[in-house]
This record gives C-alpha cells, structure tokens and sequence, in this order.
C-alpha cells in the first residue's frame, strides 16, 4: 500500500485528505509543522507528501529546500496561492506538481498516481557514514566516533559531497562549482583554506581523525577508511 504524508496546520484539511484517500486505497499520515513533516518523512518513508504552502514555523518551500538535500520523494505543494511567482518558487526547489485549493479530488488523485507512477525515488537517506564519520541531513548535525562537530554551513557543504561520494575522488572543480558557483572553478585555494579547518576540527574531535580527508594534488578530495 502507498503511503501518503499530508504536512498542513489545517485540521479540516487532513481530515477531508485522510478519510478520501484511504478511501481510495492510501495509507495516510499526517503532520501540522514544517519539522514534524520532515520528520516523519523519515520514520515513515511515504511514496508522496502533499505540502502546504503555509505552515507554522516555516513555509513550504523551505520543508522543500531542507527534504531535497537528502530525500527525491515526490512532492505535490496544495495550497491557497495561486499566483505565479509561489509556483514556480516551488518547481524551481523540487516540487513535482502544483494544485491550488479548493481543488478536485478526482484531480488530486491522478496527480498522486502520477507523481507515484514517474517517481524515480530512492530510499530515503538522510544519515551519509564513512567509518566513524556521520552527517545526519535533516538535522544537520556531523559526528566523529560520537563527537559533534561544530561546523560552518561551508564546511558541513563539502564534508557532505565527500560522504556522498565515498572513497570515489571528487574533482577540485566540481566541488567548487556545487559550493560557490561555475565562476569559482578555478579558486582552488578555496578548498585548501577550508578542508584545513575541517581537518583541525576533525583531529580535535579524535586525534588524527583528520587524515580520513585525503588530497590528492592538482585533482581533487576524497575519503579513505581510517585504520
């Protein structure tokens, strides 16, 4: 059975959604703020989530922004704002479908099972390890054999593009590129400046933890197990 997640502080709305699509064969969730969303999101792993627009501590677009760092679940924004700047607002960060309230339920549900349908979801990943190197995603908290890691959002952004990649090294250029843009390409002394503060960060956290970050000159970073 698919698994729907409904994120919307209206409590009529998540009714009306719960009682409609269950009865068409969904089992659904429920949460009312933007991080109880992402939470369960986690806990559940839905096959879609219909996300408002305004929530109580944050709007849509920013549970979007957060949820696309580390999960491709179809998304579909239900919400009152119908104007063209909202929308493509949230296509542009990762929406999969679009539908203003008040809406039709037959609609809504071909819209499901097409967002089902295409979805090219990959299990929902939130935590990348590497040894005793942990990044949780949603939290956006970094762990070295159970010490946190105080890092900047720089140095959290490259520590995460190693853990995506493993032992498999990551070009200079396309770290740069995904950190500060295709005009920074060449600023390689960015990175000598900054994988040097997570190292030290790394070896305050375990001596010589910081060895797991390895530079392979003129070509790129990347992780290696640690004995």
């Amino acid at each position: 059975m698919n698994k729907i997640l409904v994120i919307d502080d209206e409590t009529s709305i998540r009714k009306f959604l719960k009682v409609s699509l269950e009865a068409s064969g969904f089992e659904v969730h429920e949460a009312q703020t933007g991080q109880e969303g992402l939470q369960k999101i986690i806990e559940v792993k839905p096959s879609l989530v219909i996300l408002d627009h305004g929530l109580p501590d944050m709007n849509g677009v920013e549970v979007l922004i957060k949820l696309r760092e580390w999960s491709t679940v179809p998304v579909i924004f239900l919400t009152v704002r119908d104007n063209d700047e909202d929308k493509v607002l949230a296509l542009d960060n990762g929406a999969d479908d679009y539908l203003t309230k008040p809406f039709s339920l037959p609609e809504l549900l071909a819209r499901i099972r097409v967002g089902i349908r295409h979805s090219k979801t990959e299990e929902t990943r939130p935590v990348l390890t590497f040894g005793k190197l942990s990044l949780n995603q949603a939290t956006h908290k970094a762990t070295y054999a159970d010490h946190e890691l105080k890092l900047t959002s720089t140095e959290y952004d490259l520590l995460k593009i190693l853990l995506r990649n493993g032992e498999k090294l990551v070009p200079h250029r396309m770290i740069l590129k995904e950190i500060w843009g295709p005009n920074s390409v060449e600023h390689t002394h960015y990175l000598r400046v900054y994988f040097g503060q997570l190292r030290k960060k790394l070896d305050s956290a375990s001596a010589g933890a910081g060895e797991i970050i390895e530079n392979e000159s003129g070509v790129g970073y990347r992780l290696r197990p640690l004995a």
